[in-house]
């Protein structure tokens, strides 16, 4: 409706001046006159004038109130002119307008913009932000409190509290999470995020010290081993002080003095073999237990280097095929996509998985269908997974929270070593060993890796 009255308004004054021209030349060549010409082509350079304004304060309008908004001043009012006819006062009305919703907007986002930095600023995890030249964006308290570094302006001052973490942090890719201890008070977990904003690139960073966590843990591991110790140790000890007892007591009532030396009765004699058989079998398993804790506590650094998922199960199949067989054991494999490698300790992950196919065997023994499937799967940023799942009887919620607690199995032969074991590797390659169980359904581990 705006541009339509502006559309008239000049058709009309173009209309006027065509009218004023026609008369001063009518006037002039008709009759002859010189004064009424004169006076009308007077009245024609001001209605060229007037023209002129008409058009060019639209313009200067239009460039007022696009300039306003380009340099976020939305205090401007376009009232001045409205006096000027119902064109004017129309586009005025329409600019005021548009210029209220501005502002609504603009308070609107402002009191987003303000809402979330509150959030930011009170949420417990430490939170910074930084654009691909390293300038800090965003910095919340926690962050402040956590790295205690003043005046924290680019993110290359994160090496004055450690350079191997500033080192970790600029390789880290989005979605990865790491762990990095600083001192004895300052244990970090740090997870990545990239987005973009305004065109530019940012990284985001979350944080949060773990110490305290992990010191509540690293108690209570240590109470859960001493449990264990002290149980096993225990039911070695207590049969075999009661057996000392007892062969104490043989030998003072089933033994006699005579002038070759002292001799002890028969049936005195066989109980003497016994207790001390069963004093060497005590003796043997509790070295044995002594050497699963050692062998528990001394896994050795992973020698990492790069290898093709493919030629790693080769391997552990080719090692597994007697015993697989001998169970009628079938094993599925798939790998996606074909050429998917992992950077590991080939001969400690090929333990895993040989482990794994142990125990997934051991629990298809009565089953009908003795199928363990074997899969690899390249998650891109996620890293790469690694699943060994049997349809067998599962793990039960109960113990399905304790199966990699050292010394805890379910099986009457077992250690209760492996799965601890296995996961500590898992730990080392900075990856994890995670498993998910539906009784008589299946039962599925998981190899991490980053």
């Amino acid at each position: 409706m705006v541009y339509k009255r502006f559309y008239l308004g000049v058709v009309l004054r173009v209309v006027g001046l065509a009218v004023t021209m026609f008369f001063a030349i009518w006037l002039f060549s008709n009759q002859n006159l010189l004064l009424a010409p004169g006076i009308l082509a007077f009245i024609l350079i001001l209605q060229v004038i007037e023209m002129v304004y008409f058009v060019n304060s639209i313009n200067h309008k239009l460039a007022r109130f696009l300039d306003s908004i380009r340099f976020n001043d939305f205090s401007s009012s376009f009232t001045s002119d409205s006096k000027k006819g119902d064109s004017f006062k129309a586009v005025n009305l329409a600019f005021n307008e548009v210029m209220d919703v501005f502002k609504q907007t603009r308070a609107e986002k402002e009191e987003q913009m303000l809402f979330l930095q509150v959030i930011i600023q009170h949420i417990n995890s430490g939170i910074i932000s930084f654009n691909s030249q390293g300038q800090i964006g965003v910095i919340n308290n926690s962050a402040k409190h956590l790295l205690q570094i003043p005046q924290f302006r680019d993110i290359s001052d994160l090496g004055r509290l450690s350079t191997d973490l500033l080192k970790e942090v600029l390789e880290m890719k989005p979605g990865q999470r790491i762990s990095k201890k600083i001192n004895a008070s300052l244990h970090l977990i740090i997870q990545s995020t990239s987005l973009k904003m305004g065109g530019e690139s940012w990284t985001l960073l979350s944080m949060q010290n773990i110490n305290a966590e992990l010191q509540s843990n690293e108690l209570e591991a240590w109470q859960n081993l001493t449990k264990v110790l002290r149980h096993e140790i225990m039911n070695s000890i207590t049969p075999i002080s009661s057996l000392v007892e007892s062969l104490r007591t043989i030998l003072e009532e089933d033994t006699y003095l005579q002038k070759e030396g002292m001799l002890i009765k028969k049936d005195g004699f066989i109980d003497m073999q016994e207790g001390l058989d069963t004093i060497a079998n005590r003796s043997r398993g509790l070295v044995s237990f002594v050497n699963a804790y050692r062998d528990y506590t001394n896994i050795p650094e992973p020698k990492l280097e790069t290898v093709s998922v493919q030629s790693l199960f080769e391997n552990v199949l080719r090692l597994m095929k007697e015993d697989l067989k001998a169970k009628e054991i079938k094993i599925e494999t798939s790998i996606h996509p074909e050429d998917t490698v992992i950077r590991c300790d080939v001969d400690q992950i090929t333990m895993i998985l040989i482990n794994l196919l142990k125990n997934a065997a051991e629990s298809l023994v009565n089953q009908a269908d003795r199928i363990i499937w074997l899969s690899a799967q390249n998650q891109g940023d996620l890293g790469t997974v690694i699943q060994v799942e049997d349809h067998g009887p599962g793990i039960v919620p109960e113990a399905l929270e304790r199966i990699f607690v050292p010394f805890y199995t379910t099986k009457k032969t077992g250690s209760g070593i492996g799965l601890a074991i296995s996961r500590q590797i898992m730990n080392l390659h900075k990856g994890s060993l995670q498993v998910k169980s539906t009784p008589n359904e299946r039962t599925v581990f998981t190899l991490n890796f980053r």
